[in-house]
């Protein structure tokens, strides 16, 4: 099952089964996070809860997705009311490119560097067997809800920011259910901008260089297939193809299992405040930086994993108003 989020205007919000080329819509359901909610109350299924909401509504999903409906793609989960209770964060150095990446980043030397270290220690340490805890892996913080874009929006490179560029990923889509314990919604695809010319320059810059907009969706997956996921990333120039790359993901091609990834993410209290919803990215195969490719205003990003939906595009916008200084005023 894959699911939207789509609004028509400023007041209307409706949650959407894809089906084929049509969205059908449920009835009485304004969010994902409310279908999360009655699925708990009734010690049910998130499959369950959209089947007892289908109705015989429909939409043209195509005019949707390409931005030309009166309707539109938002973000596919999200808290509906207080968007701080989203926390966007993310594991790295999961993938063996994602750690080749990042020594020729930060290498001074023949030797590993710290994150080929951390990648390696994943390696062997990563895949517990069940019931087992493993090596943590890296852990990053993105921001809350308010950093999330929908598919079609810009993510921006702020004043501040010395670049911003793509890292096609798959995220884990989670809340925490009355009893305070993690529960996996779904998957979906997403781009998780960042700055790496700032985090080259030293790699205990990694923290603020991912405090960027970021990007899911269009489409959650219910019943996501996490064990070998293929896929492609591009970037867009002037409407022609700049760069492409073939791309992987899932445990297949990852050192840490989805298991240990979710335990070291969720072991934290702070992780488990019920009603909480948790945006977990897990990691990138390949992006368009570690080739050298500088992104400009107005080009376009594209994330696509097979089993994952249609493709999730979203320009590149540079902010180049001067930057203000931030320094706090005696209250």
């Amino acid at each position: 099952m894959h699911l939207v989020q789509i609004a028509r205007g400023t007041a209307e919000r409706r949650v959407g089964l894809i089906d084929g080329d049509a969205i059908r819509l449920l009835k009485g359901a304004a969010s994902v996070y409310q279908l999360a909610q009655e699925a708990l109350a009734s010690r049910s299924t998130m499959e369950a809860a959209v089947e007892s909401r289908r109705s015989h509504e429909s939409l043209d999903y195509t005019s949707t997705y390409d931005g030309v409906s009166d309707w539109r793609l938002l973000v596919p989960i999200g808290h509906p009311t207080e968007p701080a209770r989203c926390l966007v964060s993310g594991t790295g150095l999961t993938h063996t490119q994602s750690a080749k990446n990042r020594q020729a980043m930060h290498a001074v030397t023949e030797a590993p560097t710290d994150s080929m270290r951390m990648y390696q220690w994943g390696v062997e340490g990563g895949r517990p067997a069940p019931g087992a805890i493993g090596t943590p892996p890296e852990w990053f913080y993105k921001g809350s809800g308010t950093v999330l874009r929908a598919h079609g929006e810009p993510l921006i490179v702020p004043p501040h920011a010395e670049d911003g560029g793509e890292e096609p990923e798959i995220a884990g889509i989670y809340v925490i259910d009355g009893n305070g314990a993690p529960r996996r919604i779904g998957m979906a695809q997403g781009n998780e901008f960042s700055d790496h010319r700032f985090e080259k320059k030293n790699y205990l810059y990694l923290a603020a260089s991912k405090l960027m907009t970021c990007a899911i969706g269009p489409e959650l997956v219910l019943d996501a297939d996490f064990g070998a996921v293929a896929g492609e990333v591009s970037i867009e120039r002037g409407g022609e193809t700049l760069w492409r790359k073939p791309i992987a993901s899932g445990e297949a091609n990852m050192c840490h299992s989805l298991a240990n990834m979710e335990h070291h993410h969720f072991k934290h209290a702070g992780h488990r405040c019920p009603g909480d919803v948790h945006v977990h990215y897990f990691g990138a195969d390949a992006f368009s930086f570690g080739e050298g490719v500088t992104l400009e205003d107005g080009d376009v990003m594209q994330v696509g994993f097979e089993g994952f939906g249609r493709a999730l595009r979203n320009p590149v916008r540079v902010d180049r108003t001067p930057q203000r200084n931030w320094v706090a005023e005696r209250l």
